[in-house]
Parts: structure tokens; C-alpha cells; sequence
């Protein structure tokens, strides 16, 4: 029986046909979506902008280093100078923001500066570039300072060896520009954060109320398309699956969009944002970084590859354990009457390890994964650290280039782990959609064409002309069936079990489709009614009586708008006034689920009260009084004497006691009328129907001793 909730497909690949068919929901979202697009690409800005503030806090203020160089000497020198020097020094006394002060010109080191570790060496050898970085500030020195610096009178320069021997209020007022900016940096990179924090929570509750009227619109859809389906349908599909269908199944398309695709958004623009401002601040150094990065790309495909089958896995086993319970429990009172219950805790036992297994299995993948990835971050930190260093030396780069490129690598690996947890997530979300989606699109829907409505003065007369139907369309139920029902008349339909009673009932009111021949109510072809007008006509009483979750009151009313006058009426009428008023709260007595807190009998009583509420034209009882005991069948048929006057019915009973005064009684056969006529004419001819009264009577007369 397990693998009867087995039968699809579980997982499901990356299907851009399924994406698109889900983005399609986004239409009438579409100024939700961009406004969360605008939310994404802000808070992403913000994020790639404090590495780079970071640096320029470095460099700018906290080590505000500037290079001297020496005119005097490079004239000096020049006749021992090759090209490549002349051009190097061109390059950078030419810089726009060198400043020149006296003999010297000064260049702040940072990313812009490239010397060649061996040239920059040679240059301090001749003493044109000097030994030791400078520190450059605004206007004149204090007379403290006055000897140790050079002024031109805008700017003032001191060497940093010399300046860190005063005192530190001397070297604050020195320095009071530097912590000028580096306070304004410090207002920014705050401001930056808030933006990063409302930006963020914009996004994720502007794609989380997308996300949920996504959800509420597919519910929606997949119920209405359900709801419709034809009996033949419903009856190919557990209800659990389709409760699944409707709420696991779109929960994780709910998923899709608030953990997948606005983390592949987010994850992806902060990647290729990384990529790009790491180009921009050092191209040589981003090169030797990306070269870390193929590793990376190696582990994400055999970890993906890996997830996907441990995620396969994992949701059969949690497919099997479910279907097991849900057997199990469902039939728990034959386990306990044939003593099974070691066995069934044996059998689930071994799902559970099965289930164990599984979850162990998913959970090594994440855990391996994950220390790989920190592994390769810190290695491709090391990787930086090694070579960054080694240009901050050769003045190639700017201590705070350096420290930007570090967080730029965490900022790249938190996405690539995050990518890689979230696939097992667009995984379920694939499997999900691809179930929903195909439920949504099987179309086995009861062609509803019919144009005319059920008026008002339906007279109520039913004709079976060569009726045939099967549900499987190979093995016939009905065969050639002929009869009619005039209007106010009771006609019984009697037989073996799968005769073909029921299937009478559910072909009356176009439940199943015939196969051939034609049924008509008032002569006129029941598929010319609609659907809604020919159920409100013919309205039966179904052998297993279902009452919904509510009050009394509430199962006999089913929606109409009727008085509770009117409802203790159609109560009265069936004799199931009385108890009704015995219960607790009466009418408004909730029934469980099942309800289970009254008796079968009592559902039966309602069921009718039901019925006579909706006072339809035809009434048909399908072994409505099979699970009545006798007294309460007593009541029943002085209830039905009365209600079943003037309307055209048709009973189908075991019972052959209750049917005794029907206007005419059909024997059915293996799917064909066999007799026709009287209880009194039919006990006369001594065929099947006697032989069925017989047998009846017999079986009664025994049940009394």
C-alpha cells in the first residue's frame, strides 16, 4: 500500500520552463517586485561601498603616508638614469595630486602608485626617492615643529619618524584633518549601515508579501481547478496527496521566492560586485586572487552533485515513513485486534533508520562542505596577505587596498556557501512546483456546456434511455439501461452488491459521464442543464453520510440562507428534532472531525434534515437507511412518508422492509434490469427478488435468536 503514495517523481532538476512558469505569478506584483529589485541593488551597493570607505579611511587618514622625492637629486643623477627610471619619475611628479614643497615633491601612497620593487629600490639608493614616508599637512608648522619641517607656506611637510617623538596633542592638532575625515567617514559608513538595514528589510518584506500572495493565488487556482475535477479523477488521487499538493507543495514555492531566488539575487550581484571592485582597486592583485578561484568552483559542482542525491534520498525515505504512518495510524484498531503491534514497531523501526540514514547522509554533505569552503577562504586570505604584502613593499599597494581585498574575499565566500545551502532548497522548491503544476493541469473536468437552468416548476421526470457506463471503460457496469420516473413517483432499485445501484446515482447527476445512451430530466437531456442548476434538482443521500467540521446547524443549512426556524423545520420533519435537543448545546453542538461525537444513526437523521432543507425536486437515497438501527428507521419512514410526497425519488436499500410500499421496484443485475413491477407482483413471480426477500427475511428471523 506504501507505494501506492509513491508514484511521482520526488526531485526535480532546475527547470527554467518551471521558473518561468512561476515568475509568471510576479505580473500582477510587478511594482512589488521592482521596488524590492530597487531595495536589493541598494543594500548591495552598500555593502561593496564599506570596503572600499574602509580603505580610504586607511589610507587617507589613519596612514597618511606621502613618498618624497627629490628633484635635486634625479637632475643630479639623471646621466646614470635608464629611460624606464626618467619615465617613472615623469609619471609620478606628474601626478595631479603631487604637492611641491621646496625641492621636494610629495606623492600619497595608494593604489594609483606602481614602482617595480627592483626600480623602487635603486631610486632609494641615488636618494631620489627618500628612505623614510613623509607626513603632509595644510598650512604652517608650529614653532615647535619649525625646524624639523619644510613649509611652502600651503602645505607643511614632517618626516613620520620625526613626528611620532612629541607629544600626542601636538601630533592630534598636527593631524586634526585626518581625524576630521575620519570622522566624516565614520557618519558615513553609519549612514551606509542604516541604509544597508532598511534596504534589506524593505526587500525581504516587500518579497515576503509577494511570496505569500503568490502562494495565496496558486492555493487558489490548484483548489478551484480541484475542486472541479471529476469523480474519476478524485478517485485516482489519495486526498492526502492533493492536501499535500495544496499545502506543502506551494509552501515551497513560497520558499522559492524568500530563500531562493532573492538570495541567488543577492548572492550573485554581491559576487560579481566583488569581482568588479576588486579590479578596480588592484587589477594585478584581484588577478592572483582569481586564480584561487577554481578550487572553489570544483567544490560547489561535487557538492551540488552530492546534495542532489542525498536531498533524493532523504525525501524518499521521509516519503515511505509517511505513507507508513499515515497507513498505520489510519488502521490502528485492526493492528491492535490482530495483536500486530511489535511488528509494525519492527517495521517502523527500520523506516526510521532508513529516514536516519538519510538525514545523517544530507547533514555529512553540509558538514564537509563547509569547512572546505572556510579552508579555501583562509587560503586565498593567505594568498592575499603573501602578495599584497610583498606590493606594499615594493610601494605597489596601499596598506588599506590590502584590507579591503580581505573583506571582499569574505564578502565573496559567505555567497558561495550560502548558494550552495539554498540548492537543496531550489531542489524541494522544483520538486514542489513541478507537483502543483502538473496537478493544475490535468483538466478532467465534467464538461459543464449545458445552457438551461432547473426552473422553479420542474416537474421532476427521470429517463434512462439505453444507458451504458464504465469506469474503467472496459468492464461495463450499466447495461443498456431503459426506465422512467414520473413526476411524484417512488421508484426502488434492488440488487446484489455491485449490481450497479450506486453507479445509477452517480450518473443521474453527472458525477460520471455515460458512455452511451441518454439520461433526461422533464425530457430534456440532462447535459443541456448546467452543472450547478442539475445538482440543486437532484440532490441524493449517499450511503456513507459525510458531515463537515461545525455545528449542526451549520451541516443542515450547507451554505443556505434559511432561518433557524427553518432549520429545526427540516429537523422536525425526519424526526431528528429530539435528539438534536437532548445534545448540550442543540443546534449549535460542533461535531468533530468525523463526527464521531454522535452516532451513525443520528448522522443519517441529519443528513436528511439536510436534504429536506434544500427541498430539491428529485431526492435519491442511496441505502440511506443501511446504517440505521430499527428503531430509528421507524422514525425514519414516517419522516419519509411525509417528505417524499410530491417529489420524484429514487431509493436504492438493502432494506427490502423500507421499499415495500414504492410505486415500483427495479431488480438489477449484473448491470441490467432483470424484473420490474410491485413488492406484491415482484413476490409473485418467485424470481431473484423473491429469492433476495426470502434470504432477507430469513437472515432476520435468525438475527432474533
Amino acid at each position: 500500500m506504501a507505494e501506492y503514495y509513491e508514484t511521482e517523481e520526488i526531485v526535480k532538476e532546475y527547470d527554467s520552463k518551471l521558473v518561468r512558469r512561476i515568475l509568471s505569478y510576479l505580473k500582477p506584483y510587478k511594482l512589488h517586485a521592482f521596488a524590492a529589485f530597487i531595495a536589493l541593488v541598494i543594500s548591495t551597493l552598500g555593502e561593496l561601498s564599506l570596503p572600499v570607505i574602509v580603505q580610504k579611511i586607511i589610507d587617507t587618514s589613519i596612514i597618511s603616508q606621502y613618498i618624497a622625492i627629490d628633484e635635486t637629486f634625479f637632475i643630479a643623477q639623471g646621466p646614470q638614469l635608464s629611460q624606464e627610471e626618467k619615465k617613472l619619475f615623469s609619471d609620478i611628479v606628474s601626478f595631479k595630486e603631487t604637492i611641491v614643497i621646496g625641492n621636494k615633491k610629495f606623492v600619497l601612497k595608494s593604489k594609483d602608485i606602481v614602482i617595480p620593487a627592483a626600480l623602487e629600490k635603486r631610486l632609494r639608493e641615488l636618494s631620489i626617492i627618500d628612505s623614510e614616508p613623509w607626513y603632509v599637512f595644510n598650512g604652517s608648522p608650529k614653532a615647535e615643529l619649525q625646524k624639523v619641517s619644510i613649509s611652502n607656506g600651503s602645505y607643511s611637510a614632517i618626516p613620520e619618524k620625526i613626528l611620532k617623538t612629541y607629544p600626542s596633542e601636538l601630533i592630534r592638532e598636527v593631524k586634526r584633518q585626518d581625524f576630521n575625515f575620519l570622522i566624516r567617514s565614520g557618519i558615513l559608513f553609519l549612514i551606509i549601515l542604516i541604509l544597508i538595514l532598511l534596504a534589506t528589510f524593505v526587500q525581504t518584506f516587500i518579497t515576503t508579501i509577494i511570496a505569500q500572495n503568490i502562494m495565496k493565488d496558486i492555493r487558489l487556482e490548484l483548489f478551484k481547478k480541484t475542486i472541479f475535477q471529476s469523480t474519476a479523477f478524485l478517485s485516482r488521487n489519495p486526498v492526502g496527496r492533493m492536501v499535500t499538493r495544496l499545502t506543502g507543495d506551494v509552501e515551497t514555492i513560497n520558499e522559492f521566492f524568500t530563500s531562493v531566488l532573492s538570495a541567488f539575487l543577492k548572492d550573485i550581484s554581491v559576487m560579481s560586485g566583488v569581482l568588479i571592485t576588486m579590479i578596480w582597486l588592484s587589477p594585478k592583485l584581484a588577478l592572483i586572487t582569481f586564480l584561487t578561484l577554481p578550487p572553489v568552483a570544483i567544490v560547489t559542482a561535487i557538492n551540488r552533485y552530492k546534495s542532489r542525491d542525498a536531498f533524493r534520498r532523504q525525501r524518499l525515505a521521509s516519503s515511505r515513513l509517511n505513507s507508513f504512518l499515515s497507513e498505520r495510524l489510519s488502521g490502528v484498531h485492526i493492528v491492535q485486534l490482530f495483536v500486530k503491534e511489535k511488528a509494525v514497531s519492527d517495521q517502523f523501526k527500520t523506516h526510521n533508520t532508513e529516514l536516519l540514514k538519510a538525514n545523517l547522509g544530507e547533514m555529512y554533505v553540509y558538514a564537509t562542505f563547509r569547512p572546505i569552503i572556510d579552508f579555501l577562504t583562509s587560503l586565498t586570505i593567505g594568498v592575499v596577505l603573501f602578495f599584497g604584502g610583498a606590493y606594499i613593499i615594493g610601494l605597489h599597494l596601499s596598506l588599506g587596498t590590502l584590507i579591503a581585498f580581505i573583506n571582499l574575499v569574505q564578502m565573496f565566500y559567505f555567497p558561495v556557501q550560502d548558494i550552495s545551502e539554498k540548492y537543496t532548497i531550489l531542489q524541494s522548491a522544483m520538486a514542489g512546483s513541478e507537483r502543483v503544476f502538473a496537478l493544475m493541469d490535468k483538466d478532467e473536468m465534467i464538461t459543464d456546456k449545458g445552457k438551461l437552468t432547473v426552473s422553479a416548476q420542474c416537474k421532476g421526470k427521470i429517463e434512462f434511455k439505453n444507458v451504458s457506463f464504465s469506469y474503467n471503460g472496459r468492464e461495463p457496469v450499466l447495461r443498456h439501461i431503459s426506465f422512467t420516473v414520473q413526476p411524484g413517483e417512488m421508484v426502488a432499485i434492488v440488487g446484489y452488491t455491485g449490481a450497479g445501484k450506486t453507479t445509477i446515482t452517480n450518473v443521474l447527476n453527472r458525477l460520471w459521464d455515460i458512455g452511451e445512451g441518454t439520461i433526461l430530466l422533464d425530457d430534456v437531456p440532462i447535459e443541456q442543464y448546467s452543472l450547478s442548476s442539475l445538482r440543486k434538482a437532484i440532490v441524493p443521500v449517499l450511503q456513507d453520510v459525510f458531515l463537515f467540521s461545525g455545528t449542526i446547524a451549520d451541516n443542515i443549512r450547507l451554505g443556505l440562507p434559511i432561518s433557524d426556524k427553518e432549520v429545526e423545520d427540516a429537523a422536525k420533519a425526519v424526526y431528528a428534532h429530539e435528539f438534536i435537543s437532548k445534545l448540550p448545546q442543540g443546534y449549535q453542538t460542533r461535531l468533530s472531525e468525523g463526527s464521531t461525537n454522535i452516532s451513525s444513526g443520528q448522522r443519517q437523521l441529519i443528513s436528511f434534515a439536510r436534504l429536506i432543507a434544500h427541498n430539491p425536486r428529485v431526492i435519491v437515497l442511496d441505502e440511506a437507511t443501511s446504517s440505521i438501527d430499527t428503531e430509528t428507521e421507524l422514525l425514519i419512514q414516517k419522516g419519509l412518508q411525509k417528505i417524499l410526497t410530491g417529489r420524484t425519488s429514487i431509493v436504492i436499500a438493502h432494506r427490502l422492509s423500507t421499499i415495500k410500499h414504492a410505486d415500483r421496484i427495479l431488480v438489477l443485475s449484473h448491470g441490467e434490469i432483470v424484473e420490474s413491477g410491485t413488492h406484491d407482483t415482484l413476490l409473485k413471480k418467485n424470481s431473484l427478488y423473491a429469492m433476495l426477500y426470502r434470504l432477507q427475511y430469513e437472515n432476520d428471523e435468525t438475527a432474533l435468536f
